[in-house]
């Protein structure tokens, strides 16, 4: 495995953000889809409440209330979702 210089990766980082603010370069950037709703996802995977709440580190509650749409997943949990919808077998792997 190769060494990594953190300090080369900065300061290629900061030439970046300094030559889009100057106008001379586009960032590349990703619309990233919604994920289907939990409760379908949940399903897919055939798992109780209480398995996907520990698999996804959040209460049965917050399960629930994002099947019955009291609440909306965070950022985070989004993401978690996305995995879990397109590559269920990472997701369960984890389990």
């Amino acid at each position: 495995m190769s060494e990594r210089d953190i300090g080369k990766e900065i300061l290629e980082a900061i030439r970046e953000v300094k030559a889009y603010k100057a106008g001379k370069t586009n960032l590349i950037t990703r619309k990233l889809s919604a994920p289907s709703d939990p409760k379908t996802i949940r399903r897919n995977l055939n798992l109780s409440q209480a398995a996907f709440a520990g698999l996804m580190g959040v209460s049965v509650r917050t399960v629930q209330d994002w099947e019955q749409n009291r609440r909306e997943p965070s950022g985070p949990a989004k993401s978690l979702l996305r995995i879990a919808e397109q590559h269920p077998e990472v997701f369960l792997e984890i389990g």
